[in-house]
């Protein structure tokens, strides 16, 4: 009797051990970049079944539910952006402009390289919100969720125009904007309007957790595990470069100037995953659908792969560095 209640407890612990690990987005970013790697640099990646087409497909209609499950639960209260001003200006002005001025600049200092090609991805890395995970990212780091959610709202709201908008700037000439269009309604038009029909359906959090890592693992599967790294050892030093420049400097810049005008623990907490953790999920939509018919995008998604790995260190930094910091500096913020 003791054998076999000791065997069951021994089950219940694996199994909350597993939950644990399904519901880290670190964990299972990691899990998917590594199993990508694998696939791709082994020749095990099914190109000849999931062909460009079909990972444009199966990559847009994926994110379409991940955005229609994260954004309704957001709720309808205090997202009036008039009443809310500066909290809309820095979500905007953070969120979509400053963050997006690193990667436009090394695209164009890499256009004209023989590596413009790769370069294009870091077009996609700039036109992208941030992602809809800030909300409960903020939440979970003591952040300012009120001004997370009011913020996401607003800023995917203007991505409908922001991301056609970057993309026509930098690519106009090279890339079927008839199709950006219709890209962005399917990827942020559709579930906007989607996720407000479900705002008050209540959802278990841990397994809404789960499927929603589950779908960035395969996301990152799909775009990682196809993409052609290709090109001198210095063009992803570049990548990696820019990709901390957006994401650590960005923060850190941030949160230094933030703390000196004296704006609160919370709300840095949240400005600062706005400026830094880019939505990734549509910069590879966008990419694979956009560029799919050109047959650029496993090409292009280098620069898109790389600043996976970037992002996936800088959320683990601020989880466990940065905001821990803080916790000794402001205990009384928390």
């Amino acid at each position: 009797m003791f054998i076999i209640k000791f065997k069951n407890e021994i089950a219940l612990y694996g199994h909350m051990e597993a939950i644990t690990l399904l519901k880290s987005s670190a964990f299972m970013m990691t899990l998917a970049l590594i199993v990508a790697l694998i696939t791709n640099f082994s020749g095990l990646f099914p190109g000849n079944v999931l062909t460009s087409g079909v990972r444009s497909d199966v990559t847009v209609i994926t994110l379409a539910v991940m955005l229609t499950v994260s954004l309704s639960r957001i709720p309808y209260e205090n997202l009036n952006p008039v009443k809310h001003g500066r909290s809309v200006l820095r979500s905007v002005i953070l969120g979509l402009v400053i963050s997006s001025l690193i990667p436009l600049a090394g695209y164009y200092l890499l256009k004209d390289t023989e590596f413009g090609t790769q370069a294009m991805g870091l077009v996609f890395i700039a036109a992208t919100p941030f992602a809809a995970s800030v909300g409960p990212l903020s939440y979970i780091l003591h952040g300012d969720m009120e001004h997370a959610m009011r913020g996401t709202i607003i800023v995917y709201i203007l991505a409908l125009l922001w991301i056609p908008f970057i993309v026509w700037i930098a690519l106009g000439e090279t890339v079927d904007m008839t199709n950006v269009f219709i890209t962005v309604i399917e990827l942020i038009a559709v579930p906007l309007l989607l996720s407000r029909l479900l705002v008050k359906v209540n959802m278990n959090r841990d397994i809404m957790a789960v499927f929603l890592n589950c779908c960035i693992f395969l996301l990152v599967w799909l775009s990682v595990g196809s993409t052609k790294f290709s090109g001198d050892l210095w063009v992803f030093a570049a990548f990696l470069m820019i990709a901390a420049l957006r994401s650590f400097g960005l923060g850190c810049a941030v949160e230094s100037a933030e703390k000196k005008i004296g704006i609160s623990r919370r709300q840095r907490v949240t400005d600062i995953l706005m400026v830094s953790y880019k939505n990734k999920g549509i910069a590879i939509a966008t990419c694979m659908a956009v560029l799919a018919p050109t047959g650029l995008a496993p090409v292009a998604m280098v620069a898109i792969a790389t600043s996976i790995v970037v992002e996936i260190m800088w959320v683990a930094f601020m989880d466990s560095v940065l905001f821990k910091k803080w916790d000794k500096e402001e205990p009384e913020a928390s």
